[in-house]
């Protein structure tokens, strides 16, 4: 497990490394709760790998981990080329980090402008990252345009700023792990690509461990591990942004008044992407939250 700022490099995160943890947790941070499979690569740059790699076909755990491990990568690392035609054929750009901090500097002075708000009710305000990539403004481990690791002190993405503001009130252990758990459940992001997807879940995870393991000075345990998995397979999710549904899947439109009515997606395969509301302890779509 990560244990020190280095560790926030992008060339530190491995699958290898979750899946030593245990195979449930990778198993689980590659799971899509709208098909009850896995994601998939929703890209064409892997299919030199052969069949198992191209566009439509799951991303499975043998097909990343042991002598596959670098077989995803962060933008950074890919290569010019590639950087150039995501860009062109997806809109890839990441954002640097100090774009990124301010632009959540704007949602903070938005959000506590209102009088009478607590730390409490910062954890529990509900934060979205569309076409999320690597999830820069949700969590930032590293500069996703320069590569360079942040301290975990500097760090500026809004689910960062939750669990710092829970680190500086609360003490007791088991008291953070359950606001640290409604931290998550109020963070959301979305991505098209399963490789990036895997990417911002997997940061999203070892955030959680580095903020635990400077807290507290030792490793959460795996209940608590594999428990932070669960909501982050949940509210980090693969989909189509114009549509709501599952990415390359269009849907068929009828007569509606806005881009999202009357649409629908055949099922099973072609249905609408469904994620969880932890309030009221549900599955919901998320083309209803927009209407």
């Amino acid at each position: 497990m990560p244990n020190n700022d280095n560790d926030a490099s992008p060339k530190a995160i491995g699958e290898d490394v979750l899946w030593a943890m245990t195979e449930g947790v990778l198993d689980t941070l590659l799971l899509d709760h709208t098909t009850g499979r896995k994601i998939f690569w929703a890209t064409h740059d892997y299919e030199a790998f052969g069949p198992a790699y191209d566009y439509h076909s799951p991303m499975l755990p043998e097909l990343i981990t042991g002598e596959h491990e670098k077989v995803v990568r962060p933008r950074l690392l890919k290569s010019k080329e590639r950087q150039t035609d995501r860009s062109k054929d997806m809109a890839e750009v990441f954002t640097p980090s100090w774009i990124c901090n301010a632009q959540n500097n704007l949602v903070d002075e938005a959000w506590w402008a209102e009088d009478g708000k607590t730390w409490e009710d910062y954890v529990r305000s509900t934060r979205l990252e569309i076409t999320c990539g690597e999830a820069p403004y949700l969590v930032s481990r590293y500069d996703t345009t320069t590569g360079d690791p942040i301290a975990l002190q500097n760090r500026i993405g809004l689910l960062d700023r939750k669990l710092h503001i829970i680190s500086e009130n609360v003490a007791d252990e088991d008291e953070w792990l359950k606001w640290a758990k409604v931290a998550y459940q109020n963070t959301y992001g979305y991505e098209w690509q399963g490789d990036n997807l895997l990417l911002a879940r997997r940061a999203l995870l070892f955030t959680f461990i580095e903020y635990y393991q400077a807290k507290f000075s030792k490793q959460p345990s795996l209940e608590s591990i594999r428990s932070i998995a669960d909501t982050i397979s949940w509210n980090l999710w693969q989909m189509d942004g114009l549509t709501g549904g599952i990415p390359g899947y269009v849907p068929q439109e009828k007569t509606g008044s806005s881009l999202f009515d009357d649409f629908f997606l055949p099922e099973p395969e072609h249905r609408y992407c469904r994620i969880f509301d932890w309030e009221k302890n549900e599955e919901v779509r998320f083309i209803d939250l927009i209407k």
